[in-house]
């Protein structure tokens, strides 16, 4: 009997606190942080995929708990929707030092974590912030759009299958842009409508 999904999350979160061939693993016990593998409803229908925890989700231990998660919550709250309702995790579960974008043996470490929790949720929507989310999902599951910019693919519902079944990808700006640029967040805010629809639509 297939173990259930909470106890295959649970083992998943295990791995990555283990996980000591992580230079970022040193950081972490280095800096007193937590690894951040991902909180949520195991049975969530969407799952937001973001890049990775800052420093504010490493000393909690949570995703997208600092400002950019305040704003994804509000976000949530404008088309319905609860933290609670959905899976919200990162590709990589530990804080990279000053807030630095991943590097590509950083993904490729920590990925198969991703995975498993992707095969022990199935998801039927995939919502990634940010351009590393959206590269490394639109790569994972050899979609069309591969290679495009996230300037050109953001708002609009991909359509891609999974070894589950078919699948609706939603690349999304990162939340924290918008801090940046205040037209960001009136754009985030626009791409956000989307998941209402497709909500509505399951």
């Amino acid at each position: 009997m297939a173990a259930s999904k909470t106890a295959q999350l649970r083992r998943i979160e295990k791995d990555v606190e283990e996980l000591v061939e992580s230079p970022l693993y040193r950081l972490r016990k280095k800096e007193g942080y937590h690894a951040v593998v991902g909180k949520g409803d195991p049975d969530a229908r969407i799952m937001f995929i973001g890049e990775a925890p800052g420093k504010q989700e490493a000393l909690r231990g949570g995703p997208f708990v600092g400002a950019a998660g305040h704003l994804l919550d509000a976000m949530l709250k404008s088309v319905g929707l609860q933290r609670d309702q959905v899976y919200i995790t990162n590709i990589i579960k530990d804080r990279p030092p000053e807030n630095r974008d991943p590097q590509r043996e950083e993904i490729k470490l920590y990925a198969p974590f991703l995975r498993r929790q992707i095969k022990a949720i199935q998801p039927a929507i995939i919502v990634t912030l940010g351009r590393f989310a959206m590269d490394f999902i639109l790569s994972e599951f050899d979609m069309p759009e591969k290679g495009r910019s996230i300037t050109e693919l953001h708002g609009k519902p991909l359509q891609a299958s999974a070894a589950y079944g078919p699948i609706t990808v939603v690349p999304l700006f990162h939340p924290a842009v918008a801090f940046y640029r205040r037209d960001q967040k009136e754009t985030l805010s626009s791409d956000f409508l989307i998941l209402k629809k497709l909500t509505k639509a399951g």
